[in-house]
């Protein structure tokens, strides 16, 4: 069998209802173990990822919670608010847009005790870092052979998921968007941008920081602006796009046509390809960003859990958002093209932007997607190393060669193709998010309670 298609089933197998109902089923138990505290304090983690505190920091730490969460979002805010937008609604029709956004909300009560527990179970490599994660955490809190084993399993795919998600797709989205652009070699972008992700990441978590800190308001502001002037420039078209997305999310069959085509997908595709990408983009339930959570200068877990927290909603209930609605409101998804395949990932969100922009349009897009993409990429960098370092029991000498791996893993997803690319980082992601979760409900009882006393 042809190795694609081999994880293409891979996939599908991955991604079925089990996972679905182990995914929102966590996140719904946990909201209402917590008494819906994460919507309730939604404001009040947003007024702490942006405090003076968060930006200074006062713990044994190795950044500022904000540079960790800047660090985080560089992970969240990638090619999943752009490309995995469009293939959601491709794949899933436009109602995947809508349990993209749901997912995030009950997301949000995973991403906070995830964090939290990373942040107070972490510990220390053999130079005196804070190391932390969902296999600390399974090892420190759980214990035994079924920490180990947990933290062990958690660790593998947690490497395996950086070279997936945190590198492939988004080199592969880089690659694709200069050649769809300006007819750029895709092993030409792999090569420069395999170089820039060495040069980065040998500097560890504080040069990833400072490089987190400077791209990500600058490129989710001006990518923001951008699909807010496509929504402006299609403005009648919202209501109809609003309704439809609302609709299709349990019905698709009743709005084919119009605005989204001829829609030949499932409600149960809808909910898989919504959750799934969803996920992908700000991977509640993955556990990957207590890694970098762990890192923040911080002697109060709940509170850096809160600020983490924030990451989902901004990456997925306001940016994915945006970028749906703009793919719905300019009608590119209903366009012959998009709906017999022929148009899809970087070829559609071009589209979308081309329908509003008369000039300048794949510039604007080349340069969204490179500085979203390779944030991620280095963003991961960290996640999997420490992974990696976990691996290595906390030794700290073989790093190096998982950097320059993943230097090389970054010129491979430049040329490999799109379809095989995100087929192996959504295996990735699923495998990763059950020693997670099974770690997190483990240990809920006592991570609720705790939630609830500091409110």
């Amino acid at each position: 069998m042809d190795p694609g298609k081999w994880i293409e089933r891979l996939d599908d197998l991955v991604w079925g209802p089990w996972l679905l109902l182990l995914l929102l089923g966590t996140g719904i138990y946990l909201m209402l173990r917590m008494n819906f505290l994460p919507l309730k304090n939604l404001k009040y983690a947003l007024k702490c990822a942006v405090s003076r505190d968060s930006k200074s920091g006062g713990g044994n730490g190795e950044i500022s919670s904000f540079s960790a969460l800047a660090t985080e979002l560089a992970v969240t805010i990638g090619t999943g608010n752009i490309i995995g937008v469009a293939t959601a609604m491709v794949l899933g029709g436009p109602g995947a847009l809508f349990w993209m956004v749901i997912t995030s909300f009950i997301g949000m009560a995973t991403k906070l005790a995830e964090s939290t527990l990373s942040v107070k179970y972490r510990s220390r490599n053999e130079k005196g870092e804070p190391a932390g994660g969902p296999m600390y955490t399974c090892v420190r809190a759980l214990g035994g052979r079924r920490g180990r084993l947990l933290g062990t399993s958690f660790a593998v795919l947690a490497v395996l998921s950086s070279f997936g998600m945190g590198n492939m797709t988004q080199s592969n989205s880089i690659a694709d968007v200069m050649w769809y652009s300006f007819g750029t070699p895709r092993v030409l972008t792999g090569f420069f941008i395999s170089i820039l992700t060495i040069l980065v990441v040998i500097g560890g978590i504080r040069s990833i920081a400072r490089v987190a800190e400077f791209l990500v308001p600058a490129m989710g502001l001006l990518y923001m602006l951008g699909c807010l002037f496509v929504i402006l420039t299609h403005i009648r078209n919202l209501p109809g796009a609003l309704a439809g997305i609302i609709a299709a999310a349990v019905s698709p069959s009743a709005v084919s046509g119009g605005l989204f085509g001829t829609v030949t997908v499932s409600a149960f595709q809808s909910l898989r390809w919504g959750v799934s990408r969803g996920i992908f983009s700000n991977e509640a339930g993955l556990g990957a960003s207590g890694i970098t959570a762990a890192a923040a200068n911080t002697d109060d877990p709940v509170r850096q859990g809160y600020i983490s927290m924030t990451g989902v909603f901004l990456d997925t209930a306001v940016m994915c958002s945006v970028t749906g609605l703009a793919l719905a409101a300019s009608g590119v998804l209903g366009s012959a093209s998009a709906s017999d395949g022929s148009l899809r990932g970087t070829g559609l969100i071009l589209a979308v932007f081309r329908s509003s922009f008369s000039r300048g349009t794949d510039l604007f897009v080349s340069i969204c997607i490179t500085l979203f993409a390779f944030a991620t990429i280095v963003g991961c960098a960290y996640q999997g190393e420490r992974a990696f370092e976990f691996l290595m029991g906390g030794r700290i000498r073989y790093n190096i060669w998982y950097r320059f791996v993943y230097g090389l893993v970054t010129f491979l997803g430049s040329v490999f193709s799109l379809e095989l690319v995100w087929s192996f980082a959504d295996v990735c992601n699923g495998l990763m998010a059950v020693p997670n979760l099974i770690c997190v409900l483990a240990l809920s009882g006592k991570i609720c309670r705790e939630i609830k006393e500091y409110n």
